[in-house]
């Protein structure tokens, strides 16, 4: 028996045997699949997105957009470190939902280059993991997410998302950085 697994083994013992009925022990480790689901659910409610524009216009687009990033980014645990793929200075960086929703769906004046990535008309939508990184209560994800537009031309671009859980238990994405590939020369 290692040492350190015998010092979480007590500490464990002592913190469990120190709760009370008001403390909730509860487990925070993120597993492979939880990641795997939250970027594939990423890619859904990106399409959703797109969908509920075409269906019902604009304002049914930023409702569910409103929805998706309050119930996917950790925004309210801080700044998420969100870099979108078409962003130019001086609003390259989204770190407050307002930035992320206005990347998403445009319309906000307070980001005028925004067009709305979400209502390009995007049919498909998969990520390809080149490795994910679990570590307790966090995870990273780096590889390549295709998207197929309306005309069919596949976009690919390199992805980096950082996730957390919150105090409920909820997979948070609190880093996202995005890019066109790398074309050359």
């Amino acid at each position: 028996m290692s040492a350190k697994f015998l010092i979480s083994a007590l500490a464990m013992v002592f913190f469990t045997s120190q709760a009370s009925a008001k403390t909730v022990v509860v487990n925070q480790v993120i597993s492979e699949q939880e990641v795997v689901a939250a970027q594939n659910n990423w890619c859904k409610a990106l399409l959703d997105i797109g969908g509920a524009y075409e269906k019902n216009g604009h304002a049914a687009a930023k409702e569910l957009a409103a929805q998706v990033i309050d119930g996917a980014y950790g925004y309210q645990l801080g700044a998420v470190l969100f870099k979108p793929t078409l962003t130019v200075n001086p609003q390259t960086f989204r770190t407050t939902s307002d930035g992320a929703l206005s990347y998403f769906v445009g319309g906000d004046s307070n980001f005028p280059q925004d067009t709305g990535f979400a209502l390009k008309g995007w049919k498909k939508c998969e990520v390809d993991n080149a490795a994910i990184y679990l570590e307790g209560d966090s995870a990273l994800t780096m590889g390549k997410v295709h998207f197929v537009g309306k005309d069919g031309k596949k976009t690919t671009v390199d992805k980096t998302w950082g996730y957390v859980k919150d105090a409920q238990g909820s997979l948070r994405i609190v880093l996202h950085h995005s890019s066109l590939e790398y074309a050359g020369k």
